[in-house]
């Protein structure tokens, strides 16, 4: 069965699920990173992108530039599911190539994808949220990326609501503390899906 031994491994923007599968990482599980698949699919697709979204989304060094396709997509739910439509379903492909390979391990693997509830494109039972409330989340987007208000408020409305988020999970994994907090919380979780 596809999917048999995978965990998705959510939350929402600035929630801190990078540092979280890094803990799960340094503990031996394997992670499938559905974000770096993306930024792959995206370069791997750079001219199709360039041909919706306009020669101004290219940088000077041929990649992708991802700030300013964000400030289009984030501003536009429309142009955002054109975006979504050209890519999720090569990312799709991939997350799906590298389960199969995991999955005949029969142990269990985290797949890292930030969007699982609102794509609903994956048959994953077991879910482990990484939980911080909208307010913190608002907090480190704007300290981490350098945005305005009103710019880490668009990137947090394109995305489900973490509460909502939090209700639906298996596991939900708190980081509104320290690193060692965050760590005791993976490790809480990682005993549970053994």
């Amino acid at each position: 069965m596809a999917y048999e031994h995978a965990v998705a491994l959510t939350g929402g923007i600035a929630t801190g699920k990078s540092t979280t599968a890094n803990i799960f990482r340094e503990r031996g599980f394997p992670i499938i990173d559905a974000d770096t698949i993306a930024h792959e699919v995206l370069e791997q697709e750079r001219e199709a992108v360039a041909r919706l979204f306009g020669p101004q989304v290219i940088a000077a060094d041929g990649r992708v530039d991802r700030p300013a396709l964000g400030t289009i997509v984030f501003g536009d739910a429309e142009r955002r599911r054109e975006l979504e439509g050209l890519l999720h379903p090569k990312i799709e492909a991939r997350i799906a190539q590298e389960a199969d390979a995991l999955d005949a391990l029969a142990q269990p693997y985290l797949i890292d994808i930030p969007l699982f509830y609102e794509r609903e494109a994956y048959p994953i039972e077991r879910v482990i949220v990484v939980y911080a409330p909208r307010a913190l989340q608002l907090r480190r987007l704007m300290a981490r990326n350098g945005l305005s208000e009103t710019e880490a408020l668009q990137r947090l409305d394109a995305q489900m609501d973490i509460e909502t988020k939090r209700q639906r999970a298996t596991w939900v994994i708190d980081n509104t503390r320290d690193l060692p907090h965050l760590q005791r919380e993976c490790e809480r979780v990682a005993a549970a899906m053994v």
